[in-house]
């Protein structure tokens, strides 16, 4: 069985409406299939209609922004209620944070003599399609940079203004991680650590977010995420067997011009694991 449980649509920072996502991943011979769009659960409706018209399992998903000791971790949640109303009003605050998030890069930007960010990466996300009253992401801000001049690629922009550490990682409009955990417990949900090398931590720190993790109630880590190096996804799968975790997988994909995070194309898991759909959420959550 090939499950991708990591991906995004036009309902947050990806380049594809759901359904079109959805006749991708399909086509890519995806069996187990979760949208994974930033703190909004837009997307989900198109997705599953269009998932169990391509016979594809699906099961509900969303990737939570968090803090934790001063970083951003993100949590992948599954097989949630998606009516459930503490995790819609949960979601509908961390929308506002969005909101001040990207007027607080578009500010920064304009003081480093980049000024108009704002309404130029909500050109390019409602060009995608987007709900026009959805709040821009840093990808959206990255590919206004491009087309504005200022930097190469996309690359250069997280690189020297969005990633981690820069001017555009503003923390302050995230809940804890054990909010965010306990908002996804609350909805039936599955709580998952979202790649964890991407925060650049050491493996101790990685450890000791996984412990914090599992004590908050979190029962995942995703193991492999896209084009992961082998030896990484080693390291993942003996911390996964040493908390008890559930091992998740995902492409993370955004964007078709991304090969790195192509649909379906991950690192395999490494079979001592115990994959996350052995959890009675999956294929149980899939709505009606």
């Amino acid at each position: 069985m090939l499950a991708d449980l990591h991906m995004h649509s036009t309902a947050s920072d990806g380049a594809l409406a759901p359904a079109e996502l959805m006749a991708r991943a399909a086509a890519a011979g995806i069996d187990l299939v979760a949208l994974t769009d930033h703190d909004t659960l837009d997307g989900l409706p198109e997705a599953q209609a269009a998932a169990a018209a391509h016979g594809m399992d699906w099961v509900s998903g969303v990737e939570l922004s968090a803090q934790w000791q001063g970083h951003t971790v993100h949590i992948l949640g599954y097989g949630f209620d998606m009516q459930s109303p503490a995790l819609r009003e949960a979601l509908a605050g961390v929308r506002d944070g969005r909101w001040q998030r990207a007027e607080q890069i578009a500010d920064r930007l304009a003081a480093k003599r980049m000024p108009g960010a704002l309404e130029g990466a909500l050109a390019v996300q409602q060009a995608t399609g987007s709900d026009p009253d959805s709040p821009p992401a840093r990808p959206h801000f990255a590919d206004w940079m491009v087309q504005a001049g200022y930097v190469r690629d996309r690359g250069e922009a997280f690189r020297k203004w969005l990633g981690a550490g820069k001017l555009g990682d503003i923390k302050q409009h995230w809940p804890a991680l054990e909010t965010a955990v306990a908002q996804l417990r609350e909805a039936g949900g599955l709580a998952v650590v979202a790649h964890p090398w991407h925060y650049g931590f050491t493996r101790a720190r990685i450890r000791r977010l996984l412990r914090d993790f599992a004590q908050a109630g979190g029962r995942g880590v995703e193991v492999s995420n896209g084009k992961q190096a082998p030896e990484q996804v080693a390291v993942l799968a003996r911390m996964s067997i040493e908390f008890g975790f559930l091992a998740s997988c995902g492409s993370d994909f955004h964007h078709p011009d991304s090969p790195w995070m192509a649909l379906g194309q991950m690192t395999p898991l490494p079979a001592d694991c115990a994959p996350v759909w052995q959890d009675a959420r999956f294929p149980d959550a899939v709505m009606p």
